[in-house]
């Protein structure tokens, strides 16, 4: 079983609380896409995902962007 991210209970928390802003802001920053997912799981067994539709997009979005090839290598 995977250990459960902190982040991911922290933003989680906030975004129980009705702070859409400060998680969005939180999202925008995630550390790894585990993270995001363990988010998204979260929030779906509390039923929050289906009421937030601005954090269900960006999490969404953050996973792709994360997931994705970078398009340049640094020199």
């Amino acid at each position: 079983m995977a250990k459960q991210s902190i982040w991911a209970a922290k933003v989680a928390s906030i975004i129980q609380s009705g702070n859409t802003s400060a998680a969005l802001a939180q999202i925008k920053v995630a550390p790894t896409v585990k993270d995001l997912q363990q988010l998204r799981a979260l929030l779906i067994t509390n039923g929050q995902l289906a009421r937030n539709k601005p954090v269900d997009d960006a999490t969404t979005d953050q996973i792709v962007a994360l997931s994705s090839p970078r398009l340049h290598l640094s020199p």
